[in-house]
């Protein structure tokens, strides 16, 4: 007999259950090595990323796999929000989907549709935003599940029918016109949560390369509030622990707080740093170094 399985527990459904904000970091390396090393370091969640990071659908299985011993909720990002590419994720077995540059609450409504399986709209009545559901509502997502890992090969009981409720989909608010939006965009049926890019978010406001700037923050707090009244996750991208402190004081649900390259990159500066510049700094005091020999 084949065994029957359950699949993990959604980011969002988490969060639902957590008494505090869940904390996650980026994994860019493409390393499913690096994905495990993070993923026992006791975060709660890893943004394996696909948009700025050389990750391909191979990629991302390797590293699916070599987070699904521990206790931490992977959340994968695509480069582009596209009907087919999310296909492909989901049925790679991604649960937890972070699409970027959500700008309107249109797209948000195709998502949806992106991630549903056809017959699968949520209601006959207008939802939070006026918007009423129609035929053109229904799912999109292609029906291929018996050949993939997203149903464990027909091994989870019932999927076809509950695929939806498996699947988290949150989208990313990082531009000036998303935070325009913001209010519409959370009031999409089957938008599970959002996600605020301060960085893109700077750029979109003329302030290129000052997440941490003033107007920028006040944006972002925007999206933050507006998430807090609709009842829905928010959460926010910030690299900087003082940002992070102030989003989470805030109301933040989640946060990443720090990347894999980054974290290699800036641990081994320090150790060249160290090692090497205080002894350079040393030779050139005394003159050159005097050979070994």
């Amino acid at each position: 007999m084949p065994i029957r399985m359950n699949l993990p527990e959604t980011l969002t459904a988490r969060m639902a259950a957590a008494d505090r904000p869940q904390i996650g970091m980026w994994v860019c390396s493409a390393s499913p090595l690096v994905a495990e090393v993070a993923a026992g370091s006791g975060v709660d969640w890893l943004l394996i990323d696909a948009e700025h990071s050389p990750n391909d659908l191979q990629t991302i299985l390797h590293q699916l796999y070599a987070v699904s011993a521990y206790p931490v909720a992977p959340v994968v990002r695509p480069p582009i929000g596209d009907p087919v590419v999310i296909k492909q994720y989901l049925d790679l077995g991604v649960q937890n989907l972070l699409v970027p540059m959500v700008d309107t609450a249109e797209q948000a409504r195709e998502l949806v549709r992106a991630v549903r399986y056809p017959g699968t709209a949520a209601s006959a009545t207008p939802d939070a935003s006026g918007h009423r559901p129609g035929p053109t509502d229904h799912g999109v997502r292609g029906v291929g599940a018996s050949l993939a890992r997203s149903s464990r090969w027909n091994r989870v009981e019932g999927y076809l029918g509950r695929a939806s409720s498996t699947v988290s989909l949150i989208v990313q608010i990082e531009s000036a016109t998303a935070v325009a939006n913001v209010e519409e965009i959370l009031a999409v049926d089957g938008v599970d949560a959002i996600f605020v890019g301060p960085a893109d978010l700077a750029g979109s406001m003329g302030l290129l390369g000052q997440p941490s700037h003033p107007d920028v923050v006040e944006a972002a707090l925007t999206a933050i509030r507006a998430a807090q009244a609709a009842g829905k996750p928010v959460g926010i991208n910030a690299f900087v622990a003082e940002d992070a402190e102030r989003y989470l004081a805030a109301g933040a649900s989640f946060a990443a707080v720090g990347a894999d390259v980054a974290i290699l990159a800036r641990a081994s500066e320090a150790l060249a740093d160290r090692f090497i510049a205080s002894r350079t700094n040393e030779s050139d005091a005394s003159g050159p170094p005097r050979s070994s020999y």
